[in-house]
């Protein structure tokens, strides 16, 4: 490649997302193109970096039970019971056996919810 090219290419690097569209519709205007196949892949090699913080927020979250003080675990035990849907026995055995999965695939309104009423109780949740 030649070393205009390579300016080029490097001066694309630097774009952000919003800077990498507004060139799109330039070139379309100035050159009487459609683009509408190609813009994803012209923002992503244009701007690698603002394409990668661009990522569609995460929707499915798993919240695990990772610390259960043995003063606690009555209430925690409550609360997981709740949260899961198990019997006493089962639930028992997430609180003794920590880290262990509550919820996977839970909206990141629900894992927050879990994890206020986990430590409301005294215990500790991660999400994931």
């Amino acid at each position: 490649m030649s070393d205009k090219l390579n300016n080029i290419i490097e001066q694309l690097k630097t774009l952000t997302l919003l800077e990498a569209a507004e060139l799109v519709k330039q070139i379309e205007t100035v050159f009487g193109v459609d683009t509408t196949v190609s813009v994803g892949a012209v923002a992503a090699v244009a701007a690698p970096v603002a394409v990668a913080e661009a990522v569609e927020e995460k929707t499915a979250f798993d919240v695990t039970l990772t610390d259960v003080p043995a003063d606690k675990k009555i209430a925690i035990l409550k609360v997981v019971r709740n949260v899961t849907g198990f019997g006493l026995k089962e639930s028992k055995d997430i609180v003794d056996n920590v880290p262990k999965l509550l919820k996977e695939g839970a909206t990141k309104d629900e894992s927050e919810s879990i994890k206020k009423e986990i430590e409301a109780a005294g215990g500790k949740v991660t999400i994931k």
